[in-house]
């Protein structure tokens, strides 16, 4: 069985950014299509389904408007959502799919939802199919500008600042279109600088600067932009850490697989020594305001104690964004993806270096797969110091010093 698909655009984005605003120019919009939306509040009572609803475009009572309500779609309310979705498909009535997501949610979670649809089971293959088609997460200008001048601005709905920054930078780094919105309330400079720290996060996604949402209907609707691999690949820490910095390299496939499995598989540079890469994203804008990014690079291990001292006392609070893979002298048999966003730190255990295998698996792994076997060092295997930071005016020196006194010799 063949089954039609229909599109779906997920918009997602910080509380007050204007992605209510937004969705109602959508649906006002005069080209004929049929929207069905899906509204996510995370609150009881569903506020911007109300507001939605009050526009007088979609009505709850016809079906066109659906509310989830006290939870999340990026994680408690998963099923619900591919319920809701399954349902507005098998009615047959709509051309797209809005999803407006709650203000705390993160897109990765959502978009992979959307994504196993077809793979759940053949119940869900009865009707047409709800395909992802783009991902939009709109951002408030004035909250970025302060964000980026001061860091001390976003605390509000009963959220530590550290889980907005973070919340924020993980909206930027998983979609197709970054909206900027309220752009013309902050000055041309601040605005360029905006636009130089959302480009040094994202380099792939498409900025789109807007006023209330006044954004063409074309460029959000019916893109056929999104491609879950190349999406989750777009970051700019992982366009770093994988070696990719050229525009020639653009339209390579990129995996995070290295997060994942007990032995996985990651690219780096084949120097074996102590060393450190720096790189400049949009080399004009980037420097006009100080915006860098650099990759620190050892092979030895560090001492968990040290490293823990450098981020609790000595880090240097101009860093935007940081993240890589990284091991240590007490279990340096352990791959550990570190990651900051704003004050928000964490270091999660992503399984065991290919170093770590037996060594008849070992040797097959190194004959039959020329990447690694080309990566290999003598000394360390595929253990590996590899630290993204992306930063305004980062002293590169005082950082490679800070962490080259956390190695262990």
């Amino acid at each position: 069985m063949n089954n039609k698909e229909i599109p779906v655009l997920l918009l997602t984005g910080y509380l007050g950014s204007g992605k209510t605003t937004l969705l109602n120019r959508i649906l006002a919009n005069e080209k004929g299509y049929k929207f069905a939306v899906v509204v996510n509040d995370i609150g009881e009572v569903n506020i911007d389904a109300d507001l939605i609803q009050q526009g007088g475009i979609v009505d709850q009572q016809d079906d066109s408007l659906v509310a989830l309500q006290n939870g999340c779609i990026c994680c408690t309310l998963k099923m619900d959502l591919v319920k809701q979705l399954t349902d507005i498909v098998a009615m047959n009535r709509f051309d797209y799919i809005v999803i407006e997501a709650s203000g705390v949610c993160e897109p990765l979670p959502i978009a992979q939802t959307i994504c196993s649809i077809p793979q759940m089971g053949p119940e869900y293959l009865k009707h047409d199919l709800p395909r992802l088609d783009c991902v939009a997460t709109v951002v408030d200008a004035l909250r970025l500008r302060d964000e980026f001048s001061s860091g001390d601005t976003l605390v509000k709905d009963n959220l530590d600042e550290e889980d907005i920054e973070n919340l924020i930078i993980q909206q930027i780094e998983f979609c197709n279109i970054i909206l900027l919105n309220k752009a013309a309330e902050v000055t041309p400079s601040e605005l360029g600088r905006i636009r130089t720290i959302l480009r040094a996060i994202q380099p792939k996604a498409e900025i789109i600067e807007c006023n209330y949402g006044d954004v063409d209907l074309d460029k959000l609707v019916g893109t056929g932009m999104f491609n879950f691999n190349e999406v989750a690949a777009s970051a700019a820490w992982i366009q770093e850490i994988e070696g990719h910095h050229d525009e020639e390299h653009d339209d390579d496939d990129h995996h995070e697989e290295h997060h994942h499995d007990h032995h996985h598989e990651h690219e780096h540079d084949h120097e074996h020594g102590h060393h450190h890469h720096h790189h400049h994203h949009g080399e004009g804008e980037a420097e006009e305001y100080g915006i860098g990014t650099f990759v620190y690079y050892n092979r030895r291990p560090m001492d968990l104690g040290r490293f823990d001292d450098f981020v609790a006392r000595l880090w240097p609070k101009n860093i935007i964004r940081a993240k890589g893979l990284c091991y240590f002298e007490e279990d340096s048999h352990i791959c550990y993806l570190f990651e900051q966003a704003g004050k928000q730190f964490s270091l999660k255990n992503c399984g065991q270096w290919y170093a770590t295998m037996p060594k008849d698996e070992l040797d097959d792994l190194l004959k039959s797969n020329q990447k690694v076997r080309e990566e290999w060092d003598e000394t360390y295997g595929d253990r590996m110091q590899k630290l993204v930071f992306i930063g305004q005016e980062l002293d590169k020196k005082a950082i490679t010093a800070a962490l080259d006194a956390c190695l262990v010799d």
